[in-house]
């Protein structure tokens, strides 16, 4: 997991898939220069385990429009050094396909909660896939069935929140999407499912983007 920074402050979420690239969503993007902190537990703190690296270049998928295509690939300017604390994570194969209600994980140090402060400390929940035609009743315009995946979440326990953006939904153990979009204001609310990028429907441009080497698959 990784926590990416601009002036020292956490702004979005990320993983770690080569040495040498991370994975997030395109609309973390920002003006300002760019710091991935990797092997972070508490983003307050300096921990032995940490790794700062800056980012060198920015990839964010050309038909990214505000909503759709929301990915992005960092190129990092070092390598990070893989490590019990920082290991890189493998993407999901490209037939892969999570059928509705399968429980999944999401983490971030984002608003522990609408209207709520972020944490400092990386947090999990735990959300199940939701059938993507109700996500499209739902969210009308703003979901796409092809490239997205939606979760619904007990409003009690909670799931992602503003600041969790770019990081993983974790399914059987592997990444299937990215944490893309809640409900502004209201991240809670369980009328509104979680959206998430599909990972799998963008494996092709992550390989392209990456070459020459190769992009791990599990």
């Amino acid at each position: 997991m990784a926590s990416l920074q601009i002036q020292g402050q956490h702004t979005c979420g990320g993983i770690l898939i080569r040495e040498d690239f991370v994975l997030t969503v395109a609309h973390c993007k920002s003006p300002l220069p760019m710091t991935v902190v990797l092997g972070a537990h508490n983003i307050s703190k300096t921990e032995k385990s940490q790794q700062w690296i800056q980012v060198a270049d920015y990839y964010p998928h050309p038909q990214y429009d505000e909503h759709d295509y929301d990915i992005m690939l960092l190129k990092l300017k070092n390598n990070a050094t893989l490590n019990k604390y920082v290991k890189a994570i493998g993407l999901p194969k490209k037939n892969g396909k999570i059928p509705a209600n399968v429980k999944c994980v999401v983490a971030g140090w984002g608003r522990i909660g609408a209207k709520k402060p972020p944490s400092d400390v990386l947090k999990e929940a735990t959300e199940k896939i939701q059938f993507s035609h109700e996500c499209k009743n739902i969210w009308q315009k703003y979901f796409n069935t092809e490239h997205m995946i939606c979760t619904k979440f007990d409003k009690k326990k909670g799931g992602i929140c503003q600041g969790d953006s770019g990081g993983p939904l974790i399914c059987n153990s592997k990444p299937q999407g990215l944490t893309a979009l809640t409900l502004q204001d209201d991240c809670n609310n369980p009328k509104y499912p979680h959206i998430f990028t599909k990972l799998h429907f963008f494996l092709p441009w992550i390989k392209k983007i990456m070459q020459p080497g190769n992009v791990i698959l599990t």
